[in-house]
């Protein structure tokens, strides 16, 4: 998905969100695996998942990774203001940002700040040196306060809401 972009809400029924819950947990099994265990036909699971991909609620497959073994076990949230703010700077900050290779992610937020940036680095001094060396050289920048993570927990399976007042 683009930075900034608003998708339609996608209408599913109970077996495409098991389907997608399924997948979540698991992208690696088979289509007959996923079919038995949601107590359909293989036909109509593939269909399923076919559907899913056309309509864009599944967008990929990934491996997750665990970042000590990548020798990036220290992670951190940068919070950094830019000036002039303006679309131009900020899509060119962010293709920036996404070309270091010690970024995770990047969001771009309202309020006090602009970016929030998820990185993971071998130790402190790798930090130290990505900040002075790479984030305080680049002239739009006034402002970067860096957060410490000490565990980071997401979710793996992603469920669809209810829409408003439902």
């Amino acid at each position: 998905m683009k930075f900034g972009s608003c998708a339609t809400m996608v209408l599913m029924d109970d077996i495409d969100s098991a389907i997608v819950r399924e997948l979540q947990r698991d992208a690696r099994q088979t289509n007959r695996e996923l079919a038995r265990r949601l107590n359909i036909a293989p036909s109509t699971c593939l269909e399923r998942v076919r559907a899913l991909r056309a309509r864009g609620v599944i967008t990929g497959y990934r491996a997750t990774v665990d970042l000590r073994t990548l020798n990036r076990p220290v992670q951190a949230l940068l919070a950094i203001r830019i000036r002039p703010l303006g679309r131009e700077v900020i899509e060119r900050f962010k293709k920036f940002l996404t070309s270091l290779p010690e970024v995770l992610s990047v969001y771009v937020v309202a309020g006090g700040d602009d970016f929030l940036v998820h990185v993971a680095v071998p130790d402190v001094d790798r930090l130290h040196a990505l900040l002075m060396d790479q984030v305080f050289k680049r002239r739009e920048v006034v402002d970067c306060r860096s957060s410490f993570i000490y565990q980071h927990v997401a979710n793996d399976v992603i469920e669809p809401l209810p829409p408003n007042g439902a």
